[in-house]
């Protein structure tokens, strides 16, 4: 590798108000227009926040759904009127009926230790938010790659207001 070739890499910030943002054509040529940039990448690095709230929202909804979608057929056993207290897990018992065909059973409802089975109504979902949110992260970081100092500090700008209006939704771990 020749170390005495020449790079048009900058390795340090620049402060000019015509670095190309993604594409050569989409390079400002005027202050309004490297603002309007500015204010493009504040905005996606919202979208970046929210979407991210978005996902967790959901992953709680989706546990939420199945946990109580946990049904465990009574065998032999007449409905009770009460919740079993030296059963924790059980909460509730209730009448299932499937296609013609009613069941006791009860509701189980418990914290789950492992991941839960795979579901293409959650999974498919799951896997679209994380492109989307993938996505616009990749698009965040090749605007900081260009080591234009308004394009960092606006994705920067963006990140923190996204975070104060949602950072509150998004839990990354058990307290």
């Amino acid at each position: 590798m020749d170390m005495g070739a020449s790079s048009n890499m900058f390795s340090v910030f620049s402060n000019s108000q015509n670095t190309p943002l993604y594409s050569s054509s989409w390079a400002p040529t005027t202050s309004g227009q490297y603002a309007g940039t500015c204010i493009f990448l504040i905005i996606l690095a919202i979208i970046s926040r929210l979407l991210i709230a978005f996902k967790m929202a959901m992953e709680r909804k989706w546990l939420a759904i199945a946990l109580n979608r946990r049904y465990v057929v009574v065998a032999g056993k007449k409905q009770e009127t009460g919740p079993n207290n030296s059963d924790p897990d059980s909460v509730d018992t209730a009448l299932l009926t499937t296609q013609g065909a009613q069941e006791n059973v009860k509701v189980v409802r418990r914290v789950s230790h492992g991941p839960q089975p795979w579901r293409f109504s959650v999974d498919l979902p799951r896997a679209l938010l994380f492109l989307c949110i993938a996505g616009v992260n990749y698009l965040l970081m090749l605007a900081v790659m260009t080591m234009n100092v308004g394009y960092f500090l606006s994705t920067l700008a963006g990140a923190f207001i996204g975070e104060l209006a949602v950072g509150r939704h998004i839990e990354w771990g058990e307290h």
